[in-house]
Order: structure tokens, then C-alpha cells, then sequence
């Protein structure tokens, strides 16, 4: 059989009609369409049903067991394991074993409990109740039996069981509204609108009989953009296409609002509905630490694979001698005399490896897990980060960016909306050379609704005077503003005299303030209804415009346009937008004097629009007609059609005048710029308006300061020299006054140096980005990185939503990789936050696209400073003492367990005893240190705002630099040598008593090989907690209660499992061990000794760091460590950064040696019996 026929029919039968087709094909109502159209081919689609859990009961452990080993530590430990099971091996299996477990087993009840309640979820949604139409009849079933052609009939306030073709509503214009709060959280009612030709259908029966096919494109998870059409089949004729877009599709998950009932067509069902497809999760992003984190371990692999080597050779080298081979205790086997040299040389690696293993801290990646959660609330908790205006308070998206906010070098922000309030108020605008401003005072008088003051000509003509009241009529009919419904505006609505006005809704602020705006200068926008747009002119007369068609507003046109038809028979084209997308379609008008007016307008911070028009003649419009219906149901590029459709039509303009509308700046945005401008990081401006609007924006801000030299690299100028020469030329201005000095990377704030800003805009940074003739484009993309980096400030202005992505891209993937934080409210500004390393979206009024895609959300601009100032700071102090931290107490906990090999013959005789083993990071030390990483303040937080450059001590990953990170580690051999060779010299002279047992002369005291482990063992446990004490500057009863906690519960628990005879246990080697060495004077003198002696090298270190190298946020720590309290919090001592000199001198190591310690022990398996002697 042909293969391909194969699987052409696996494909259809199996894989379903989507994915060997771009489109398909829905018959309304499972009705096939008329004999002679086209053939019925029956097509797959999936059922209604949501399943946004991860596993199912049959799936779950072995899911979830390959996804959680697919962490490099997890199967780092199973492998360890694996060899302590197969090998003979000096510890048991349970110490690797029981951590890893423990690990496994909390990681997936965690993830098996979040996935019930998905399963939960999901079931609560999958069995609500559905009504949908068959045979002439309303039915009832369950929203998972849904099928893709059902026609389904939804009630006021029910939610769309999935995505719909909305045929017809109660409603007799054929809209509806709807809100969409839990796709992209906007409360505000948006309208949708009916399919022209169904729209009529208001009964059950009517719409039964509906004969129609729907083409549309497959699923894809923009929820902003659809393309489809419908062929309404009337009779035997040809069908009537409709094209079909994203106001006709009611999505899965809107509710329906202020309408009876609609009717709609099921097209995208279950996991293929536009919901569902943005289920699916973001790209992963990793902070600086975590890759830090990753290095570290890689480095103490290659320690752990060197030991072994180490510990093989030298078990081999010391062999060498045949008694020490064989010693009498130990005779070998005869088949152990026969094996391979290799092999027998590979196993003992393998059981060094497993006997050092512990060197790597299993528990560090769920300690670090947890952090981040439990840290993540602080932001959420913070009642500073509260905005009272919008009852919004910050959000927190994923965790696993917390201690990234510390380390931001580069801010890039939107400006409308972000920098300033979105919240627009009409200020003038200028028609044929006369200004206009509402309500001001002329001549004494202050003007009523409408206000003339002639700045520029004197008073205007007749003909201006037909100008004036169609530039108003332009600014009522150009826009897609909604009026609010209520019963009883009709009157007051008509009657603007009683002192009512009509409440506006839209998703554009602008077009709010222009509504209003002109509303106030005499002409009254009253609705929408039946295609008819109704206005009220100056003298109270109602006039109706029929809207014939609407040409959209884009980011790339930048206008829009509506065509309209009057009472008289006139067809009007009416568009605004953009200056310089208004002004090269113009060819008539006074655009001289209105281009003036404008650029002084935006000089002044105002966002200006231009306002134009041109009559249509019928014939014009019916071929304007036929050109959008060709490029509206076309099903492949229509988007592309459309844009060149709508540049044919918004040309030969004739311009009317400009608007001037004032957004006002965010309360203490410029104090935020400036206090991140002296943490270190430069703020970028990244806008879509014009330069002058925007550069006014940035010296209202303190982006830009009166002393800031200006750069220009714009389209003006590059057209007036090559960019080369440009380029060239910027870059030769900004290094001639830096000299040889190195400027500062992260702020251009100097007293002795110039302070540069540079302004781009969208167009250079094209001509930047694009390759050059010959193939490169890297020499123009370094040198504007070298310009940028020698500038305090950027604007880019007139940004597409891509250019703004690629800016954050260009800077992120630049030689120095700084740590790079896009913010932004839009949902132009989605893939600028997306692209960066943090995005932070603004809760504002454009939207939430942004706030959904973020990484983090913040109701206002200015909670930006205290989330990076503070939390930031705070985040990265605590996981990156974390991080080191770990690494030095497993440094502490293993390197003894290496030097007691050179005792015991390398014999793999372990030090510790299993418990303990298994213990030491699960229980004895973790608490405290994940108590640290959640709570610790090194200085206030008023102080942190106060002083943003403390933020520069933490830059560029500073607490897990190398330095450091190799001075953690030489202090954590430090304490091992002292704790194993202070115990070993302790113990060093011994006597045997008379029943056999060894007892130490100096201290009289029982001695054996558990002994020494369990003393050596009882120093690192309190040095290493002792040492996180003296780290501590932010003591709470908690600290208290976890620290002394920790050290009490081991000794009980030593207590305990050395008092008893456990009858579980095969081997009884720690009883009465630890009991024995306490009841010694002299065990107590050296705990507290070697502890000293431990902790003394870092003590004195922070001491003479802070006399003589102090860190900036060292000077404004408070020197007395009972600082006062502040309210209910409690006391704050000082803190020192581990960033000095690492701790160069340590006691060489010693070789195998002679004393009590120095015999070879049983190789075979060990702690088989009571304490050994030794």
C-alpha cells in the first residue's frame, strides 16, 4: 500500500483535519450546505474539554519521577545510590538514599497536590451546564460534550463555554458586551457584533435553519487577532460571504454583559480554544545565581572526582607493601586475589566517590526552591507597593527572578502609561491657523463651550468657519468610543443644556479626551445605533452620519480612519493620527502654520494628532467598497492586504488642523529615575511618540537634566550626512571628553565629566540593525553600544513594539551581558518584557497584556524603587549568602572524612556515623540558614531608600564572585583542619586499660574511632550555626528559636540515639558514645576551644575589612550592635560583605602518619560490631 495514503489517512481519521490543512471548514449546525456547493468531508475536532493538569493517576509517578531526575543533582544522587547498592561501599545506601528521598518525595507531593487541584478545576469547568440548539430545540448537556459546529445559545452574566461565532442577540443592532477579565483582566465592557446576515435570527427555530459554512484560520493563541469569513447559503443563489474578524469571535472565558442572550457557533473547542492555548508557559529564564549556583557545583565536582583520584592512588601506593595489603585481621579471599587490577582500582573510585559525595548539598536546590517562594510573598505583602487609587497591589508571577531584581544595570521603559498617568485631558487644538482652548477667559469674559482665540490669523472667514465645524465633526465621528448604557440619558443625553454629560468608554484614553474635548467646544457625541452615528451640533440639532465603514487603528499606520455618509447624500473620509503619518498624505491645507503649532505643542510635553478628510464621489467609494471586501475574507496574509489596501485609500488629504492632549507625569516618577540613576543603573525611555513630546517627558522626569549635552542620531539627521559620518561623529564627541578616564558603566552622573543623552529614533535604529552591502552590521551596532554606554540617559522615540525588543536584545547580548529589566503597561510593550532578563508590567489602563506577561506587576511606576532598591537588595544579600554558605559547611562536614583516609589506611572507613551523615543538612543545619535567607535586614530599609547607592555594593553579582566564592571555601578548610587535627592532637597520647579499652592519658577519657568522629562532628555543628549567628543582623525571637533550636535538637537527639539500644538497628556502635564524651571535662574545653579557633580567622577578617577597606554600606551601618529598635522590629547590628582578600594561610596537609591513629583499619564492611579501638 502507498505509504503516503497512509498517512494521509492517519492524519485525517487520527491527527484530525488541522494539521494537513491552513484553514477549516465548520458547518453551522452540522448542517450541510446545499446540493452542487461543495462536498461534506467530515472533519476531526477535539472534544470541549479543558485539561490544564499535568499528570493523571495512571502517569503520574513515573512522569513525575523522569521530570524531577532530569535535574542534573537529582541524577547526580540516584547514580550515587545505584553504586552503593551494587558495590560494596563504606556507608550504606540509606545516607544518599533517604536525603534523596526525602528530596523526591516533597517535591512530588507538592506538585501531586497543585496537580489535584487543577484535576478539580478542571472537572468543576468540564461539567457545567451548556445550552445549544438541535433540531428546532434548546437541549441541555454538559460543556465537555460540545462539539465544534454546535450552535450555542448563552445567557446574561454566563461565561462562553468556548470560542464562538457570534450569529445573533437580543439586542436588535446584533451587538453584545462582553468582559474579558480573566483572559487579559480588563473590567471594561468591550462590544462585539453579529454576523450581518444572522443577526436577525432570534429564535430557537430560526437559527436551527441556518444554512451557512464557516472558513477560518486554525487556532493560534493571539486573543487579539482572528481571521475567518461565512457563506450564508439563501435558497439555491450563490452564498453571501461575510468576513469574519476579532470583533465577531465571543472567546472561551469572557462573560457576557447587559444582553439577554446571543447565540454563537462553536469553532475552537476544548484544548484549541484561544484560552487554553495561552495555558502555555513562558520561555524559562534563569537568574544570575542560579548559573552561578550551577559553576560552584561544577567546581566542587572536579574537588569531589580529585579526592577520589587522590584517595585510589594513594590506597594503591600504601597497598604496595604486602603486610599492608594483607594485614592478619584481613586475609583476602582467593578470589579477590584474582581480580582484575582495573577493575578492582574502579571500584574503589566509585566508593571514594560515594564515601565524598556529601560534598555536593543535595538539600541546597530545595532550600533555594523554598527561599524563593516564601521570599516572593514579602512583595506581595508590602503595603507600601498598595496603590488606594486602583485597589491594585503588586503581583508576583514567577519566583524564581527574585534576587535578579538586585542586579539590574539597565532599566528600559515605555513612557505613556509608565511614566506618565495615561490619563488624558484636552488642552487645545488648532484648525486652519486659529487655536481653540475650552473655557478660558478672552476679554474678561470667560467663554462658554466654545472658545476661538486667534493666535496666528486674524478671525476666520466664512469658509474657515465651515472648516471649524468639520474639523469638530471629524473629532465626534473619527474614533471607536463607546457611550455607557443607562434608561434614562436619552433626555439629558439630547438636551446638553441640563448640565448632564455622557460617560465615554474606550479602550484608547485619547480618543476619550478628544470626545470630551470637543464635546466642551460645542459638538456632543451621542452614540452609535443601527450604523447611524448621531452627533449634537452648537445650535442643539441632531445630526446623523451613516457608518459605512471603520479603518482601524495600527501600530505600524499609525491613524485611522472612518468613512461616513450624511443626511445630504455626502460621502466623508475622516482620519487622524500621527504628524508624520498624516502630514506626507496631505495635499491641501495649511500645514505650515499647523505643523508649527504642533512641534511647539510636543516641545511643551503635549501628545499631538492630526486631523484630516477628503469627499468621496459614489463611484470613488463603491471601488473603495469592493477593494476591502476582497481583502477582509481573504483567509491567507490578510493583515498584509489590508495595510495596502488602506495606503490606497489614506491619500490626497486635505487637512483640517491638530489636537493637543496633556498626559500627565506619574506622581514621583522623576524621584524614582533619580534614585535609580544613583543606584548605578541606567534608565532608558523607549516610546512610540514623537521626539519633541518625548523629550519633554524626560526633562520633566530628570532623565535628562539642563546640563545634559543632547545627541541626535535621527532620520533628519542621517539624511543630512550618512549615518557612517553620524556615528562617527557622536562617537568621536562623547570619548573626547571622557579621555583616557574610564567612564562610569553604570551612571553618567559625575560632577567632573559631561552628561550626554542621546536620542534615537525608530527609523536610525533600522538603519543600524539592518546588515550592511557587504554583510556585517556588527561595526554600526558597536559603535552605538560605544556611544551608549558614554551617555547617563537614551530616548528612543517613534519605537515600533519589535525595535523596542530589539534594543533590549542589542544591550543584553553585548559584551559586558548586563542584567537588563523592561517595564512597560501595553501590549506594545509585551515583547520588550519578554526579551528582557526581569519584566515588570504596570496594572494601568491600557490593558494587562502586560501585567500577564510580566514577570512581575506593580500598580504605579514609582514602586519600582523600593521593589529593586529594597526587596532586591534584600533578595540577593540572603540567597547568595545562601549559596556560599552551603558550600562552606559541606567544605566543613567532608574534608575531615578526606583527612581521616591518610589515618586509616585509605581504607573508605568512615568518620561519621550513618545518621549523622544522613542528617547534617536535612536536619541539623538547614533551618537556621533558610530562616536567614528569608528574614535577614544588614541595614533598614529606610536606609536602603534613603542611600541608593548602596544598591552599587551588590552590582554585577558581587557576593558570588570568584574572590568570594574561594574565600567561603579556604574558610571552610580552615575549620575542617581545626576541627579534625585539634581533635586529633587532643586525643594524640593514649593508654590501654585493663579490660582492653583505650582511654586518652591527659584526659582520661574512653576513646575509639566513633569518639574522635562524634567530637570532630559536635565542633562543625556548632561552629558552622555559630558562624551564621555572627552573620545575623536582623535577630527576631524566630532566629533565636531556629539557632539555639538547631543546637539543642542535635544534642537531644545524640542524647537519644547514643542512650538507647535501638532494637531496629543491626549494629549498636554510638551507644553511650556521645554520653561518654560529655561526661569528659576536657571533650567540653575543646568544643568550646575549637569552635573559637574556627570562628576567629572570619572574625577578625570582618574586623580589619571594616577599619580599613569599609563598603559603602558598612560606613552607614550602625557600629553598636544593640542598634534601637524600630517600632515592633527588632535590633539591627552591623554586616560585612565577604568581597576581601581570601584567607591565604592554611596548615598543610598531612601525610600518612604515625600515632593512634595511624594503623589500618578492616576494609571489610564497616561499624559491624561496638566502637573499635584504635
Amino acid at each position: 500500500m502507498d505509504c503516503s495514503l497512509v498517512r494521509t489517512l492517519v492524519h485525517r481519521y487520527c491527527a484530525g483535519e488541522e494539521n494537513w490543512v491552513d484553514s477549516r471548514t465548520i458547518y453551522v449546525g452540522h448542517r450541510e450546505p446545499p446540493p452542487g456547493t461543495e462536498a461534506y468531508i467530515p472533519q476531526r475536532y477535539p472534544d470541549n474539554r479543558i485539561v490544564s493538569a499535568k499528570y493523571t493517576f495512571w502517569n503520574f509517578i513515573p512522569k513525575n519521577l523522569f521530570e524531577q531526575f532530569r535535574r542534573i543533582a537529582n541524577f547526580y544522587f540516584l547514580i550515587i545510590f545505584l553504586v552503593q547498592l551494587i558495590i560494596d561501599t563504606p556507608t550504606s545506601p540509606v545516607t544518599s538514599g533517604l536525603p534523596l528521598f526525602f528530596v523526591i518525595t516533597v517535591t512530588a507531593i507538592k506538585q501531586g497536590y497543585e496537580d489535584w487541584l487543577r484535576h478539580k478545576a478542571d472537572n468543576a469547568m468540564n461539567q457545567c451546564p451548556v445550552h445549544f440548539i438541535q433540531h428546532g430545540k434548546l437541549v441541555r448537556k454538559q460543556s465537555r460534550k460540545l462539539r465544534v459546529g454546535d450552535i450555542v445559545m448563552v445567557k446574561e452574566n454566563e461565561i462562553f463555554p468556548c470560542d464562538l461565532i457570534f450569529l445573533s442577540s437580543s439586542r436588535g443592532d446584533g451587538t453584545c458586551h462582553v468582559t474579558t477579565a480573566s483572559l487579559d483582566g480588563e473590567s471594561s465592557h468591550k462590544t462585539h457584533y453579529a454576523v450581518q446576515d444572522t443577526k436577525g435570527f432570534h429564535t430557537e427555530e430560526e437559527i436551527d435553519g441556518l444554512h451557512a459554512t464557516v472558513e477560518c484560520e486554525q487556532p493560534q493563541p493571539d486573543l487579539y487577532k482572528f481571521v475567518g469569513r461565512i457563506n450564508v447559503y439563501n435558497d439555491l443563489n450563490d452564498p453571501v460571504v461575510r468576513p469574519l474578524g476579532s470583533e465577531n469571535l465571543l472567546l472561551r472565558g469572557a462573560t457576557l454583559k447587559n444582553t439577554e442572550k446571543i447565540f454563537g457557533v462553536a469553532i475552537y473547542t476544548g484544548m484549541e480554544t484561544k484560552m487554553a492555548l495561552n495555558y502555555q508557559s513562558k520561555s524559562q529564564k534563569r537568574s544570575a545565581v542560579e548559573k552561578s549556583m550551577n559553576v560552584f557545583l561544577i567546581v566542587y565536582l572536579c574537588i569531589l572526582i580529585s579526592k577520589a583520584l587522590i584517595n585510589t592512588v594513594l590506597k594503591y601506593v600504601w597497598q604496595s607493601e604486602p603486610f599492608r595489603d594483607e594485614p592478619w585481621y584481613n586475609q583476602k579471599t582467593e578470589a579477590e586475589r584474582q581480580r582484575n587490577l582495573f577493575l578492582r582500582a574502579f571500584t574503589d573510585f566509585l566508593a571514594f566517590m560515594v564515601l565524598f559525595n556529601y560534598i555536593i548539598p543535595v538539600s541546597m536546590y530545595v532550600t533555594v526552591e523554598m527561599q524563593k517562594f516564601l521570599g516572593s510573598y514579602f512583595i506581595t505583602w508590602d503595603e507600601d507597593m498598595f496603590d488606594e487609587d486602583t485597589g491594585e497591589g503588586p503581583l508576583v508571577n514567577t519566583s524564581d527572578l527574585n534576587e535578579e531584581l538586585g542586579q539590574v544595570e539597565y532599566v528600559f521603559t515605555d513612557k505613556t502609561g509608565t511614566l506618565t498617568e495615561n490619563n488624558m485631558e484636552f488642552k487645545e487644538c488648532c484648525i486652519e491657523g486659529h487655536v481653540y482652548v475650552p473655557h478660558v477667559v478672552c476679554n474678561g469674559q470667560v467663554l462658554p463651550d466654545s472658545s476661538g482665540i486667534d493666535m496666528i490669523d486674524s478671525s476666520p472667514g466664512v469658509s474657515s468657519r465651515e472648516r471649524e465645524e468639520l474639523f469638530f465633526r471629524a473629532l465626534c465621528l473619527c474614533h471607536t468610543v463607546q457611550v455607557k448604557d443607562d434608561d434614562d440619558v436619552d433626555g439629558p443625553r439630547m438636551s446638553p443644556g441640563s448640565g448632564k454629560s455622557c460617560v465615554y468608554i474606550s479602550s484608547s484614553p485619547d480618543e476619550v479626551a478628544l470626545v470630551e474635548g470637543v464635546q466642551r467646544l460645542g459638538f456632543t457625541y451621542l452614540r452609535l445605533k443601527d450604523s447611524y452615528m448621531e452627533i449634537l451640533n452648537r445650535d442643539s440639532g441632531i445630526e446623523r452620519f451613516e457608518l459605512l465603514e471603520i479603518l482601524s487603528f495600527d501600530s505600524v499606520r499609525r491613524r485611522m480612519s472612518v468613512i461616513v455618509k450624511s443626511a445630504t447624500g455626502e460621502i466623508y473620509l475622516f482620519c487622524k493620527g500621527a504628524d508624520s503619518s498624516i502630514f506626507p498624505r496631505v495635499i491641501e491645507g495649511k500645514v505650515d502654520q499647523i505643523r508649527s503649532r504642533v512641534e511647539r505643542n510636543a516641545v511643551e510635553g503635549l501628545r499631538t494628532l492630526c486631523v484630516a478628510y477628503k469627499r468621496l464621489i459614489p463611484e470613488e467609494y463603491e471601488g473603495i467598497c469592493k477593494l476591502l471586501q476582497a481583502t477582509k475574507v481573504a483567509l491567507q496574509d490578510r493583515e498584509k492586504k489590508l495595510a495596502e489596501a488602506y495606503e490606497q485609500i489614506e491619500k490626497d488629504l486635505i487637512l483640517l488642523g491638530a489636537t493637543a492632549v496633556e498626559d500627565r507625569l506619574q506622581e514621583k516618577a522623576a524621584d524614582t529615575i533619580e534614585a535609580l540613576q544613583k543606584a548605578g543603573i541606567k534608565v532608558w525611555v523607549l516610546t512610540g511618540d514623537k521626539m519633541e513630546t518625548a523629550a519633554a517627558t524626560c526633562y520633566a522626569c530628570k532623565l535628562f537634566r539642563r546640563s545634559t549635552q543632547l545627541l541626535e542620531l535621527t532620520t533628519k539627521k542621517i539624511e543630512e550626512q550618512s549615518l557612517h559620518d553620524v556615528l562617527f561623529e557622536l562617537s568621536k564627541t562623547v570619548l573626547r571628553c571622557s579621555g583616557s578616564l574610564a567612564r562610569d558603566n553604570f551612571s553618567g552622573l559625575s560632577a567632573d565629566m559631561q552628561d550626554y543623552g542621546l536620542i534615537i529614533d525608530g527609523a536610525a535604529l533600522s538603519l543600524i540593525m539592518k546588515p550592511r552591502e557587504d554583510g556585517s552590521s556588527s561595526n554600526y551596532r558597536e559603535l552605538f553600544l560605544d556611544i551608549c554606554r558614554n551617555c547617563s540617559a537614551v530616548l528612543c522615540c517613534r519605537m515600533a513594539p519589535l525595535q523596542k525588543a530589539q534594543i533590549v536584545k542589542l544591550i543584553k547580548l553585548s559584551k559586558e551581558h548586563p542584567i537588563t529589566l523592561a517595564i512597560g503597561d501595553g501590549a506594545n510593550d509585551v515583547s520588550m518584557i519578554l526579551e528582557a532578563h526581569v519584566g515588570i508590567g504596570v496594572i494601568g489602563k491600557e490593558g494587562r497584556q502586560a501585567a500577564r506577561n510580566s514577570d512581575y506587576a506593580i500598580p504605579k511606576f514609582k514602586h519600582l524603587k523600593k521593589m529593586l532598591l529594597v526587596h532586591g537588595h534584600f533578595y540577593y544579600i540572603r540567597i547568595s549568602e545562601l549559596v556560599q554558605y552551603f558550600f562552606y559547611k559541606n567544605v566543613c562536614f567532608i574534608f575531615p572524612q578526606f583527612l581521616y583516609q591518610f589515618f586509616c589506611g585509605f581504607s573508605q572507613q568512615t568518620l561519621y556515623d550513618t545518621a549523622y551523615l544522613t542528617l547534617y543538612n536535612i536536619s541539623f543545619t538547614s533551618l537556621p540558614i533558610l530562616l536567614y535567607s528569608l528574614m535577614e535586614q544588614h541595614v533598614s530599609i529606610d536606609t536602603l531608600k534613603r542611600d541608593p547607592s548602596l544598591y552599587r555594593d551588590i552590582a554585577k553579582n558581587a557576593l558570588l564572585r570568584w574572590r568570594v566564592f574561594i574565600y567561603w571555601t579556604f574558610l571552610g578548610l580552615f575549620d575542617a583542619l581545626v576541627f579534625f587535627f585539634g581533635a586529633y592532637f587532643m586525643f594524640e597520647n593514649t593508654t590501654v586499660t585493663n579490660n582492653g579499652q583505650i582511654m586518652t592519658t591527659s584526659t582520661h577519657m574512653i576513646f575509639g574511632n566513633w569518639t574522635f568522629g562524634m567530637l570532630v562532628f559536635t565542633v562543625m555543628v556548632f561552629t558552622v550555626t555559630l558562624k551564621l549567628a555572627l552573620d545575623t543582623h536582623y535577630w527576631t525571637w524566630i532566629n533565636h528559636f531556629v539557632i539555639w533550636g538547631s543546637l539543642l535538637f542535635y544534642i537531644v537527639f545524640s542524647l537519644l540515639w547514643g542512650g538507647i539500644i535501638w532494637p531496629f538497628l543491626n549494629y549498636q556502635r554510638m551507644y553511650y558514645v556521645f554520653i561518654q564524651m560529655l561526661s569528659s571535662g576536657p571533650a567540653w574545653l575543646a568544643v568550646v576551644l575549637l569552635v573559637t579557633v574556627g570562628l576567629l580567622p572570619d572574625v577578625l577578617k570582618k574586623v580589619l575589612c571594616r577599619q580599613l577597606w569599609p563598603t559603602a554600606t558598612e560606613r552607614v551601618q550602625s557600629p553598636c550592635p544593640t542598634a534601637a529598635r524600630r517600632g515592633p522590629h527588632p535590633q539591627e547590628v552591623a554586616f560585612t560583605f565577604w568581597n576581601s582578600e581570601e584567607y591565604a594561610t592554611l596548615p598543610p596537609t598531612l601525610g600518612p602518619a604515625q600515632g593512634p591513629l595511624g594503623s589500618s583499619l578492616s576494609r571489610g564492611c564497616p561499624g559491624s560490631g561496638p566502637e573499635m579501638p584504635v
